[in-house]
């Protein structure tokens, strides 16, 4: 049988993965300078998660994640088991003596299966935990009616636990939310500044550039300000880290979507405009009239282009906070040297999205040319369950699109990773090989040196071949006269020289 990757999943070899490395290099070292901290997340999450952060009905989670049912807890599911059979026989007599004590037994087996590690709770579990134990303790004071108690906490004993689910994460925002919330993050001072780097996973149908598992660089602001001026930070830290890989052609494009409390009248004007000409448009935008109108500006279908370009425009009502926040923004942006574009067409479907949405564009990458997007999310940590006062801002860098892009516009140069080729001769020349090879590595230079002896022709025939760009040969007439001889292949000059020049040499011209 003859083994192949996935569809849509893909290796990266050498020497394309040392682009990978710059890449992601150039990025530590970018943000590091604006106070950024790299954060390593889980690549599994509960599916719960990205339910709430990223929406039960998108397509993300609906069609796209790859999901598994959670734990096996058969001790947990003997005390649900046994809570149902209380249920039945209660039905039959109405004595809830025997479910007062099934219930009991569940919220211990519960607990313990939490405790022990065997199950890890969502919120809705937690949640429903509570409420059973309120339910147990009003039923034993006579506060609740025997039907009613019956009726509700069955129900809850059923839903605890019975599928939690988890995905593999399909973005990070929202686990680094979680995290930010689960650590107590919010008590730190100032603003908490997190970039990640790592793959995602969407079940979505491959095509250029895009694959189910991805890669994405990202990075998170979370804190108590949304002064304009820390999205205009954001934005220029992305400008000067695609400055760094000299990427070309970028264009960074920029809207507001206003807040909770302007853009809910702006999506029911849309909502209207768009019933009218319900008709000329096709079965996703249609759809999307009564569910989430602002995705409707997102279509890409050509005959639909004439009718979204005459739709009411987010700008022309903003309220006058979100006016001012935007005026503010770009008073920034101007102040940092930064161009960019308006376009009123760059909107986020959720409600926690506000104000500040970006988006950078590059070259080589067809109609979907988008390498980056960003916003302001002040709603989401409040969302998780954390503190309703913090606020947030992030951004995501598609990875495998922003090296394509490289490559495209001839900025991807894969040098041989091999500097020197150390070629000895002779069985006594091999220690003096050896101990040479490692002083060469100590200074940080590449070096390939045979394990066995080849003959003078084929070694630097195979250093030729490796795209070496130094030749060192020892022989024994070498070693004699404690001297190596270098060749610079590109042009084949070589001189003779001690070890001490021959590491001064090759340290200015091979690193």
């Amino acid at each position: 049988m003859k083994f192949q990757t996935i569809t849509g999943f893909r290796d990266i070899l050498p020497p394309e993965s040392a682009l990978w490395n710059r890449v992601e290099h150039a990025a530590r070292e970018v943000f590091s300078t604006y106070g950024y901290g790299e954060i390593r997340l889980p690549i599994v999450e509960p599916t719960e998660l990205f339910a709430r952060s990223v929406g039960a009905e998108t397509d993300i989670v609906s069609k796209e994640m790859f999901t598994v049912t959670g734990e096996q807890t058969p001790r947990l599911d003997y005390a649900r088991d046994r809570v149902d059979e209380a249920y039945g026989s209660y039905n039959q007599t109405n004595d809830p003596a025997d479910l007062l004590k099934e219930v009991e037994f569940f919220i211990a087996a519960a607990n313990g299966a939490v405790e022990r590690g065997e199950y890890s709770p969502g919120q809705d579990d937690i949640h429903a935990l509570r409420k059973i134990v309120a339910y147990q303790a009003e039923r034993q004071q006579g506060a609740l009616p025997s039907r009613d108690y019956a009726n509700a906490v069955a129900t809850l004993v059923t839903m605890f636990g019975r599928s939690q689910r988890m995905s593999l994460r399909p973005e990070a925002t929202a686990s680094a939310v979680r995290a930010y919330i689960e650590h107590g993050m919010h008590l730190k001072p100032g603003n908490v500044k997190l970039y990640y780097v790592g793959p995602m996973f969407r079940r979505e149908r491959p095509q250029k550039g895009r694959y189910r598992q991805f890669y994405q660089i990202g990075a998170e602001l979370l804190g108590p300000s949304d002064h304009p001026a820390l999205d205009a930070e954001i934005i220029e830290m992305l400008m000067v880290f695609f400055g760094r890989l000299q990427l070309k052609g970028t264009t960074l494009y920029l809207n507001s979507i206003g807040d909770k409390n302007c853009r809910p009248a702006y999506v029911e004007r849309l909502r209207e405009q768009l019933r009218k000409v319900k008709d000329q448009l096709g079965p996703d935008s249609q759809r999307r009239i009564e569910t989430n109108p602002l995705r409707v500006l997102d279509s890409k279908l050509h005959e639909e282009q004439h009718i979204i370009a005459n739709l009411p425009r987010i700008a022309e009502h903003l309220c006058p906070e979100c006016k001012e926040h935007y005026a503010k923004l770009k008073q920034a942006l101007a102040l940092r040297g930064i161009a960019y574009e308006e376009n009123w067409r760059l909107v986020r479907g959720l409600d926690y999205y506000m104000r500040t949405t970006f988006e950078i564009t590059a070259t080589g990458l067809g109609s979907q040319n988008a390498v980056c997007g960003g916003g302001r999310y002040d709603g989401l940590v409040e969302l998780l369950g954390g503190p309703a006062t913090t606020k947030g801002i992030g951004f995501a860098i598609g990875t495998d699109r922003l090296i394509l892009s490289l490559e495209q516009a001839g900025q991807a140069e894969f040098p041989s990773s091999v500097a020197v080729f150390l070629a000895w001769f002779g069985a006594p020349t091999y220690s003096a090989a050896v101990a040479l090879a490692r002083k060469l590595r100590e200074q940080g230079i590449a070096v390939e040196m045979p394990a066995v002896e080849m003959k003078f022709g084929k070694s630097l025939s195979l250093a030729d071949r490796l795209g070496a760009r130094y030749a060192v040969i020892l022989g024994e007439e070498e070693l004699a006269a404690k001297q190596f001889t270098v060749k610079r292949l590109a042009d084949g000059e070589q001189k003779k020289l001690s070890e001490t020049d021959l590491l001064a040499y090759l340290h200015g011209a091979a690193t």
